[in-house]
This record gives structure tokens, C-alpha cells and sequence, in this order.
């Protein structure tokens, strides 16, 4: 009986540290396409009526071979995300991606994605590219190019930057949720609304709260588009 109840207790901790590291929940049918205009609030999306479903539900005209402008970002890249915003038809199936264009310097900047793993592929050009691991703070880099893949555990701080100064580049990213979420670091910390206290910040970061100010009073610019 012991031994039974041993196994049992062995299956039912697998089974939970399996729920536990899944981002998105495993569907439960074929598809849930998100309906926009239902009233009933849910984590998520509400099912639209299988019978109502059709092929354009699971499609979008993303034009992701076309290049994106970089020329307005003060950052110089320009993120275009598909997630279950624009395609209803990921609803429940845990996957979305972005296509990101990096002018000539361009980057990415440090930032998390709360809910997702992601898997980089560069397109075109050359990217460094890295991520940190929780305290006490290890940094992975790698110098990609043409063909090359680099994967960002989920939750963790990471970034891509084209060190070529005359020649762009192009990525593809996919990611482990239908809506990964983005918290771009310098953005959450000093452009948030309302501010976090420069007290708060200035004995965080140890230094005086002119700094601090000086930093908050900048625009700090979403490249997510």
C-alpha cells in the first residue's frame, strides 16, 4: 500500500511540474479562435462558434518578407509582432512570432517576455546577441549571422544588436505563447507612469537623484509595433 501510494504521490508532482512549466495551457480541441466582440472576460480569449470559423480566421496578410522602417526608432529597430491580437486563430495554441528589422548600430534593447521562450533565426546580416540568467547574473553572447539560431529562456533579460555599421539586418523570433508579453528594462524603470520614486531608484542603482531625474525626463521609446 505504501508503495502504491508512493508512486501515486511520484505522478501527481511529475504531472504538476508539468502544468507548471508550460506557458500556455494544452487546448482541449482543435482550435479556439478568439472572438473579439464577446463581452465575457477570460485569461485569454473567449471560443468563437466552430460553425461561424473559417480558413481566414487562421490567416493574415502580414507582408513579413517586406522590410520594416528603423529610421524613426531611436533605438534603431522596429519589432513587428504576430500574436493573437492580430490572428485570432492562435487562440489556445501557445505560439506566436515577430519579424525584427535592425538598422545599421541597430538594437533590440534589454527586455523580457513575462510569458514565453523565444527562438531567434537570423534572416539576413549579423547580430551579438545574449541573454542573463537570474542572481547571481551569468551573461550568454554569441555573434550570429545568416542561418543562425540562438534561444532566450523565458523571463530572462536579453537583447540583439547589429554591430555592422553600414548593413541592416533582419530576424525571425518565435515564441512559447499566444501572447508573449514585453517589458523593455529601461522603459518599465524609468518611463513607467507614474514614476517610481527617485529615491527608490537612486539608492537601487547608487547614484544621486539628479541622475535619476534626468533619465525619467526622457522618452523612452516602445519599438514594438
Amino acid at each position: 500500500m505504501a508503495a502504491s501510494s508512493y508512486f501515486l504521490l511520484v505522478v501527481c508532482l511529475a504531472f504538476a511540474a508539468s502544468q507548471a512549466i508550460a506557458s500556455d495551457p494544452s487546448p482541449l480541441q482543435d482550435f479556439c479562435v478568439a472572438d473579439e466582440y464577446s463581452p465575457v472576460k477570460v485569461n485569454g480569449f473567449v471560443c468563437k462558434d466552430p460553425m461561424a470559423v473559417n480558413a481566414d480566421d487562421f490567416f493574415k496578410a502580414a507582408n513579413l518578407d517586406k522590410p520594416r522602417n528603423t529610421m524613426g526608432s531611436k533605438v534603431g529597430s522596429n519589432v513587428t509582432l504576430i500574436n493573437v491580437m492580430q490572428l485570432p486563430g492562435l487562440n489556445t495554441l501557445g505560439i506566436s512570432l515577430a519579424r525584427i528589422d535592425y538598422a545599421p548600430l541597430g538594437e533590440n534593447p534589454p527586455h523580457t517576455h513575462p510569458r514565453a521562450t523565444e527562438i531567434l533565426t537570423v534572416l539576413e546580416g549579423t547580430l551579438y546577441v545574449g541573454f542573463v540568467t537570474s542572481n547571481p547574473n551569468k551573461l550568454f553572447t554569441k555573434e550570429l549571422n545568416k542561418g543562425d539560431v540562438f534561444v532566450f529562456p523565458e523571463g530572462l533579460i536579453h537583447f540583439q544588436f547589429n554591430p555592422i555599421h553600414d548593413k541592416p539586418a533582419v530576424a525571425l523570433a518565435a515564441l512559447s505563447s499566444q501572447n508573449p508579453g514585453v517589458i523593455t528594462i529601461a522603459n518599465a524603470v524609468f518611463g513607467s507612469k507614474p514614476p517610481i520614486s527617485d529615491d527608490v531608484l537612486a539608492k537601487a542603482f547608487q547614484v544621486g537623484k539628479g541622475t535619476i531625474d534626468w533619465l525619467q525626463a526622457q522618452f523612452w521609446e516602445n519599438n514594438h509595433y
